[in-house]
């Protein structure tokens, strides 16, 4: 039994929306409907209709591009109490003028990124002696 091409096969509108960076309530209702080909999802991408690329300039952006612009995690959002999808120019206004919460979320992501790299480098270091004593 063939399966369907890699290229024909359907993403849910939320998996789709999730791979190009967008909220999808905020997209057209045809996308929000059905379903798109990955051979679709790859034109969206390489080609952006002008809904798509307003959505990726103006927003209401996902928690994960609201995250990703303000450098702090997507759980950090919820403990500065954003729950909601915010525009390019609320998420503007919060780097311009960043309140003690954003601040201190800022610092803990540093520290975990600090520690995500130290234990990297500390996995590396291991694998280069193994692989020194294996030779």
């Amino acid at each position: 039994m063939a399966g369907t091409p890699f290229s024909q096969q359907v993403l849910k509108p939320m998996n789709a929306a999730k791979k190009l960076g967008v909220y999808l309530p905020a997209t057209p209702p045809e996308f929000q409907e059905h379903g798109i080909t990955r051979a679709q999802l790859e034109e969206l991408e390489t080609n952006p209709p002008e809904w798509l690329a307003d959505l990726r300039r103006n927003g209401p952006h996902p928690r994960p591009v609201v995250a990703g612009r303000l450098g702090i995690s997507i759980a950090g959002l919820a403990r500065g109490g954003i729950t909601e999808p915010l525009t390019t120019e609320q998420i503007d206004e919060l780097r311009d003028d960043p309140p003690a919460w954003l601040l201190a979320e800022r610092e803990t992501a540093a520290k975990v990124r600090e520690e995500e790299d130290r234990v990297a480098a500390e996995a590396a270091r291991k694998a280069e002696k193994a692989a020194r004593r294996s030779r």
